[in-house]
């Protein structure tokens, strides 16, 4: 990440772990940490200046004055970078009924479309995609991204010279693009439950366990000098034997008691299906009667559970890691969410498959698929949140910074200097309060358009939806897409 400096910034609205908060004055220092969130700062006659100048402001003098609200930073709990290549490429009609295990077009037939893709990507090819991606993801309003990184070897499925070259890239990438990063490299071994061989078309992906130990042994230096956090993610219950899931993880938080383990499960019917077959239950419930799962978890999708294993999951302190629009697009089905937050579960939001990159539409379709299912509107507003947006942006964050085990976890002291300045002035939000114009750029936009500033670790990383690299970025990622796509 590029160095920052000591900052102010004064908020007419914020909104605080707690809820919105009026004129509110946020100090970060060198390192992009808050140190001071004074809200009722005009009141208390704080020193206060006309509209930003400087995107970075220093901290002597008059605080600049945001452009509008500002919201904590979004984390993306769930990226496969590479997929950004070729999203929107597969919107057509791949098989015929009986030609797929679901019957017709699913996200198995999908999978085997992404694997010929995932077989052509090149270091350089992956570099110039997640940079493209990272910078959207920035200009969304994401500030940092957790990355399940699985492809690991060259084409033929043989280590590269230097095994951790892949998963290097990705930091890179975050580092050019500003955006922070929690790296999980996947393990991945078998083709399905009951330790089915792997596919050949799988064979970028696969690792045994001491190789995967050693690759985290090397990849520890690496993020720290990039400033990443480092975990695992064993890909999936088909795809890690019950016994390598245990030493893997024991291993992990053998070298590091806070690292984060991720998990793809029970995103399709079919593996859970699949599940009670092989082993007589569900996969949620396999994992937590087999698995110490704690809040160092993350179960991304989770979308076929019942009530017992949602019950269970919430008790747990883990996070649901919820992909909405990936989801809708893969044909996954509705993560019921209602009675999963009713427990007090923890979740968040990811991009996953990148068919969209918006915190905006990710949080709508969240909430739009609860009221599709109940027939009702506001479904995950709350009493100590009654505008949905308020709680769905809280409730992402919170989940996210524990998912991505980084000090993200909103406007507060102590937690990077990552944040979201909303444009006062542009049309759709002129003349609104926080809640208000929250709720506008939630459900009554792109969101992208309404965003003024976006910042990580204090520095300005986009302005009015530009970022610096975005022009560089861009024609190396078409460039890449085109030798990738070439016959």
């Amino acid at each position: 990440m590029s160095a920052t400096s000591a900052g102010r910034l004064f908020a007419p609205y914020a909104l605080l772990p707690d809820g919105w908060a009026r004129d509110v004055l946020l100090a970060w220092d060198a390192q992009g940490v808050f140190t001071s969130i004074v809200p009722n700062a005009a009141a208390a006659g704080a020193s206060i200046g006309a509209s930003i100048a400087d995107p970075n402001g220093a901290s002597a003098g008059p605080a600049p004055r945001a452009a509008g609200p500002v919201l904590p930073g979004m984390p993306n709990l769930h990226s496969h970078a590479f997929q950004r290549g070729f999203a929107g490429l597969t919107e057509f009609r791949s098989v015929t009924d009986g030609d797929d295990p679901a019957g017709g077009d699913s996200f198995w037939s999908w999978r085997s479309l992404m694997y010929r893709f995932a077989l052509r990507v090149s270091p350089d090819a992956l570099e110039a995609i997640a940079t493209q991606l990272y910078i959207e993801m920035l200009r969304a309003g994401y500030t940092s991204v957790c990355e399940f990184h699985y492809v690991h070897h060259d084409p033929d499925g043989m280590p590269y010279a230097d095994r951790a070259e892949m998963s290097l890239r990705l930091l890179r990438a975050a580092q050019t693009a500003g955006i922070g990063m929690t790296l999980l490299p996947v393990l991945y071994q078998t083709a399905g439950f009951g330790g089915k061989p792997a596919q050949h078309d799988q064979r970028r992906f696969l690792n045994d366990t001491d190789a995967m130990l050693a690759l985290l042994e090397k990849l520890a230096p690496h993020c720290a000098a990039y400033g990443a956090r480092l975990g695992l993610a064993p890909h999936s219950l088909r795809a890690v034997p019950h016994e390598s899931l245990t030493q893997a993880v024991a291993a992990l938080h053998a070298m590091d008691a806070t690292a984060p383990v991720h998990i793809h499960i029970a995103e399709q019917q079919k593996e859970v299906d699949d599940c009670l077959a092989a082993t007589g239950v569900r996969p949620v419930q396999w994992l937590l009667d087999h698995v110490p799962v704690d809040s160092r978890w993350c179960l991304v999708h989770a979308t076929h559970m019942d009530w017992d294993e949602r019950r269970r999951l919430a008790h747990s302190g883990a996070v649901a890691g919820i992909c909405p629009t990936t989801e809708a697009n893969l044909g996954d089905g509705v993560f019921e969410a209602a009675p999963y937050l009713a427990q007090h579960g923890w979740w968040g939001i990811g991009s996953d498959s990148h068919a969209s990159v918006s915190v905006a539409e990710e949080l709508r379709m969240f909430e739009y698929g609860q009221r599709l299912g109940l027939q009702r509107r506001n479904v995950l507003a709350s009493q100590a949140h009654p505008q949905v947006a308020d709680r769905l942006w809280l409730d992402a964050v919170a989940g996210g910074a524990r998912a991505a085990a980084r000090p993200v976890a909103g406007l507060s002291v102590g937690q990077r200097a990552d944040f979201i300045v909303l444009d006062g002035q542009q049309p759709t939000l002129a003349g609104l309060d926080g809640a208000h114009a929250l709720a506008t750029c939630v459900f009554a936009s792109h969101g992208h358009e309404t965003l003024a500033e976006v910042r990580t670790g204090g520095t300005c990383r986009v302005q009015h939806g530009v970022h610096p690299q975005q022009a560089d970025a861009a024609r190396l990622f078409v460039d890449a897409r085109a030798g990738l796509l070439a016959d």
